[in-house]
């Protein structure tokens, strides 16, 4: 076989192989993946963290919840951020959870938790600032959303 047959011979078994679309069998894998908003499991809580956890309500469907424990100053401007999360919106209570290192909790500032609900974009709701006075695993409870001004 002279060296010019062998060059076409693997240029067009390339162009086959790149020509070709994905088997069938990974086109199902891939449909099959369900989508769902459930918040993903953290497994347990290791020793060197603490968790804060709690509910929020009133955040709409589709909406994009963001929350974070924040440090303050005496202005109540954010200064630090010790946890945070995103949970999608879907008209019913949403369970949350903020894992936190306590040893970086300053005993001199102010720490919030903090909130807000967006929609293409645009803020819709917000959450009345909580101040976390400890830093210890602790249930906030329920928490409302109100609407941004």
């Amino acid at each position: 076989m002279s060296l010019r047959t062998c060059v076409l011979l693997c240029f067009v078994s390339l162009l086959a192989a790149c020509s070709s679309g994905p088997s069938k069998t990974q086109q199902t894998q891939v449909l099959a993946q369900p989508e769902t908003d459930a918040p993903v499991d953290l497994g347990p809580l290791p020793a060197y963290q603490r968790e804060l956890s709690g509910v929020l309500t009133g955040a709409p469907q589709g909406a994009e919840v963001e929350l974070a424990m924040l440090i303050v100053d005496e202005r109540g401007r954010p200064q630090g951020l010790l946890a945070s999360s995103k949970i999608i919106g879907n008209n019913q209570p949403l369970p949350f959870k903020l894992r936190f290192n306590p040893d970086v909790f300053p005993n001199t500032q102010r720490v919030e938790l903090r909130g807000r609900a967006s929609q293409s974009g645009q803020l819709i709701l917000h959450l009345p600032t909580r101040i976390i006075g400890q830093p210890s695993t602790q249930n906030v409870g329920t928490l409302a959303f109100v609407p941004a001004p």
